[in-house]
């Protein structure tokens, strides 16, 4: 464990205050180059900037996290605003994405007003260069490609991807990247992703505080275990999958080398 990895996607601002500080104060005990916090909405996107600006290997994504009901105008273009006015400061646009749990447990949800919030914040990540961190389960992902193409996105971070091998295929040849959780320690459908998506194109994240393990709380320590499991699944040496994580989400977030 004495690799350094990113976490990609946690939603830090999530986490009650003592075990965010057991996180932030133990980043060099288990060797965690940085964390890429993502936002749920304006509030979230305040907290994370303002974490990220205290601590150093932080970085944050605005967004607006589609598994809830849509706000209002006033309040969607409150989270925009705040884009606007701090795309300097934050290293990505998300999460964002299409809510396909929310739909599951009401039917009758509509989905075009996601579908158009949810290009507006890819027109966002155009316009301002920035990466984006999509949360686009199953068919969704496909929806979400059709607008990263349309507006000719590149740099998007597919979390917690699940999807079928043509989506899977779409992604890899549209350059796209997708990080994989702690869940590939038993979910076969995950292992199966590692095993058909190029370790090139792959990150690792826990989407804390998100919990796998219901005797032990979600810490980013745990992603040294998605590590190892990749580095079995695809054949390769534990350095050199370590390697090639790091350096994927330094070059997806086009972070300092140097921190």
């Amino acid at each position: 464990m004495s690799h350094l990895i990113i976490d990609a996607h946690i939603h830090l601002d999530w986490y009650d205050k003592r075990k965010r500080e057991q996180i932030l104060n133990e980043l060099d005990r288990y060797h965690i180059k940085g964390l890429i916090t993502v936002s749920s909405d304006f509030t979230s996107s305040s907290h994370n900037l303002q974490l990220a600006k205290n601590h150093r290997r932080v970085y944050a994504a605005a967004g607006f996290h589609p598994e809830q009901q849509l706000l209002t105008r006033v309040n969607l273009n409150e989270i925009f605003s705040f884009i606007d006015e701090h795309k300097d400061d934050l290293i990505a646009i998300g999460e964002v994405g299409l809510p396909y749990y929310l739909r599951q447990e009401d039917a009758s949800l509509s989905l075009k007003p996601y579908i158009e919030l949810l290009e507006e914040f890819i027109k966002r990540a155009a316009t301002y260069q920035k990466p984006i961190v999509l949360h686009a389960i199953y068919e969704d992902a496909e929806m979400a490609c059709d607008l990263l193409e349309k507006h000719k996105v590149q740099k998007a971070h597919f979390h917690w991807f699940k999807g079928n091998s043509a989506t899977i295929n779409r992604l890899k040849q549209n350059g796209y990247y997708v990080s994989v959780t702690p869940d590939c320690l038993y979910k076969e459908r995950t292992r199966q992703l590692i095993q058909l998506f190029p370790l090139e194109l792959l990150m690792v994240e826990t989407d804390g505080p998100w919990e796998f393990n219901q005797t032990e709380w979600t810490h980013p320590r745990m992603i040294h275990d998605s590590v190892k499991t990749i580095s079995e699944i695809k054949k390769l040496s534990i350095e050199t999958v370590y390697n090639q994580l790091l350096a994927n989400t330094i070059k997806f977030y086009q972070l300092s080398t140097t921190e």
